[in-house]
């Protein structure tokens, strides 16, 4: 395999990673509270070749000394875009919009029998009963939304409604005219780069932050105490996703030929192989 062949060898399985990005980006893009995903690319190591032995020969030329030989590109950063989506009223007492763009709620998340806290934008939320006369508020996915403690909201299963403050403050109304408050679990996303996405429309740290040199404390803050006066959401709506149709349509196309032109420098190049081989 000549160098050609190498090159756009590494290029092409990195291209094919961004469209698995772009083509997830479209599947969810009616997803509630979902956040897209940018690609960008840096060049491979590049090999300088002194192509001219003497120096006195290369005077006056205006390009740079030597031959530089690439090997490709990679996909150097998968980059989480927190633009805000829009919003669109639902009129339900459990839908709550996020209208900051780097706040999240709280979800405790269960799989394989394990348990983490993931963040999420997607604020369609539902009453569960739990037993002995109390429900417990959860997502979609039936997994508990937590406080700003970390623990479970939980409240009467006959709750008649449901009203929420500008600073995430929930207040549920009992059908015997009680009322109790929580503080919803919200968090301030600072480093984004650092969080992957899991199933259920959430987010989590990456598995390798301790390689990285981050703490979590560095890419979440959990926002408590006053600094909940920055929290900034809406009742009765939802978030819609920020997936541009037409830019996630373009870039596919982008992608699309810079797929072709890299397997055609393999066909060219093997096309060449094929005829040095073929010199008597």
């Amino acid at each position: 395999m000549n160098r050609t062949m190498i090159t756009a060898t590494n290029t092409l399985s990195q291209l094919q990673k961004q469209m698995d990005m772009i083509g997830h980006n479209l599947s969810n893009t009616d997803t509630n509270g979902y956040k897209r995903r940018d690609a960008s690319f840096s060049e491979l190591l590049v090999q300088q070749v002194k192509n001219q032995g003497v120096d006195k020969f290369e005077t006056g030329r205006l390009t740079p000394l030597g031959v530089r030989e690439g090997n490709g590109a990679k996909l150097a950063q998968s980059q989480l875009i927190l633009n805000q989506g829009s919003l669109k009223a639902t009129g339900r007492e459990l839908d709550f919009a996020m209208t900051s763009d780097r706040q999240f709620f709280k979800v405790l998340a269960q799989d394989d029998n394990t348990s983490a806290v993931r963040y999420t934008r997607d604020g369609a939320f539902f009453s569960s009963p739990t037993g002995n006369g109390e429900a417990m508020l959860v997502n979609g996915s039936g997994f508990p939304i937590l406080d700003e403690n970390d623990n479970y909201i939980t409240f009467p299963e006959d709750a008649s409604s449901f009203t929420l403050e500008d600073n995430g403050v929930l207040t549920v109304s009992g059908s015997g005219g009680g009322e109790e408050q929580f503080n919803l679990g919200i968090v301030s996303v600072e480093k984004p780069q650092f969080l992957q996405q899991f199933g259920g429309n959430l987010l989590g740290f990456a598995d390798n932050l301790n390689e990285l040199g981050v703490t979590e404390d560095e890419v979440v803050t959990n926002v408590i105490g006053g600094a909940r006066s920055e929290i900034s959401m809406v009742q009765s709506s939802l978030e819609g996703s920020n997936v541009d149709i037409s830019k996630e349509m373009t870039d596919m196309l982008n992608v699309q030929r810079s797929y072709q032109f890299q397997a055609r420098s393999i066909s060219l190049a093997d096309q060449m192989m094929g005829l040095v081989n073929g010199i008597r």
